[in-house]
């Protein structure tokens, strides 16, 4: 195996996307253990990795701001210059990802890459995880006939990515990883003494994602709260500032919409101050989305709900989590928005009852709710139980 002195590992995607990059951050540790290692990420998820002890600098973009144009792309790139990385590691293939890490100036550029700037890596991967599209038509104006789903996870393509091209065979996977400061800590604490009585356990809801067609009905997740609620559990919503409209419209389904039981965080948090609230709940109840990984990193056993999102790719990378889906001839489709209408519409959703689903909340509650907090964690224990409602 090469040595090297300056890493560069990159990663500009969301908040889902950022935290599976981190068993790579870890194993990268372990082989290079005198070498400096900078992690490039967007500038809003700083807190999801500014304290992650095996690097020695996050190097921040301002994907949305100070950095959106052409020229403040090339400005940056020539600050990456300035560092004079020897190797670099791009972990998503999307443009700027790839232009950073083609024209960083690096001896080694392995990776994920569009094609014109893979003609600067040194080598280039395809990445098993992510959906490809088959028999796409003349100039991508028409549908692709053929859509495979990934085969892989997220976390074991990118530790064999550095297996392929790095000769690395030392892999030290941790899990998903994230370290939170004293101070987002304590604000956190103050929070949520604030908002529930002692000793009450509390339930995270996140029912937002970037689909709709990732997301469980509203109405199922109303019945939900109003089943922990009657049993005397604390009810927390999640999710950004776009979520806040259908966590209302949720509540508002709720025979129990006025009980003091129930706490809306959603769009309220740092990102940091959202992992410090997860990591005191007794459990998670989400969609597939970014604060179900960020979730898995605070060890917060976790009952999820996929219909368009292939399982192998994304699934909760922790193995007490459990995931339930319905073998729709449709399943996973990829498909931001579901094109059947009538009852056919959003089936993979609907067909994963509320009965299914606290079915293993209570049976996740029960092993784990005396450790909210301080849920252990199994080293190489992260292939999550997969529930096919078909099957019982």
């Amino acid at each position: 195996m090469k040595s090297y002195d300056n890493i560069l590992v990159i990663n500009l995607m969301h908040i889902g996307d950022l935290m599976l990059t981190t068993p790579v951050l870890r194993t990268m540790r372990s082989n290079y253990p005198q070498s400096r290692i900078t992690l490039l990420a967007d500038k809003k998820l700083a807190d999801l990795v500014i304290n992650n002890k095996w690097i020695n600098e996050c190097l921040l973009i301002d994907k949305k701001g100070a950095d959106n144009s052409l020229p403040a792309l090339i400005k940056f790139i020539g600050r990456v210059r300035e560092k004079k990385y020897d190797l670099v590691i791009n972990l998503h293939r999307n443009e700027r990802a790839s232009a950073i890490a083609a024209f960083s100036g690096a001896k080694t550029i392995v990776g994920y890459s569009k094609p014109v700037f893979s003609l600067w890596f040194t080598e280039v991967r395809n990445n098993p995880s992510i959906a490809h599209h088959i028999g796409w038509g003349p100039l991508h104006l028409l549908p692709p006939y053929k859509y495979v789903p990934g085969w892989e996870h997220q976390v074991h393509a990118h530790l064999n990515l550095l297996k392929e091209t790095l000769n690395i065979d030392k892999i030290d996977d941790g899990g998903l990883e994230m370290w939170i400061d004293e101070q987002t800590t304590a604000r956190a604490e103050q929070l949520w003494q604030d908002s529930f009585p002692p000793g009450v356990r509390v339930v995270a809801f996140n029912i937002g994602a970037s689909w709709i067609t990732k997301r469980w009905l509203d109405s199922y997740f109303a019945q939900c709260g109003d089943t922990l609620i009657d049993r005397g559990y604390g009810v927390a919503f999640f999710g950004g500032p776009m979520d806040d409209e259908i966590v209302q419209s949720c509540i508002s389904l709720m025979k129990h919409r006025d009980s003091k039981l129930i706490k809306v965080f959603t769009g309220k948090l740092s990102l940091g101050e959202l992992g410090a609230m997860l990591k005191k709940c007794a459990l998670m109840l989400t969609t597939d989305s970014g604060p179900m990984h960020v979730g898995v990193s605070q060890n917060v056993p976790i009952v999820t709900m996929f219909g368009a999102s292939p399982v192998p790719g994304f699934y909760p990378y922790d193995a007490k989590d459990v995931l339930i889906k319905s073998p729709e001839p449709c399943h996973p489709c990829g498909i931001h928005r579901c094109p059947h209408e009538g009852e056919q519409n959003l089936a993979c959703m609907k067909h994963i009852t509320v009965d299914i689903v606290m079915k293993y909340v209570w049976e996740l509650l029960e092993k784990y709710e005396a450790q909210a907090g301080n849920v252990p964690r199994e080293y190489g224990a992260y292939q999550c139980r997969v529930i096919d409602v078909a099957k019982g």
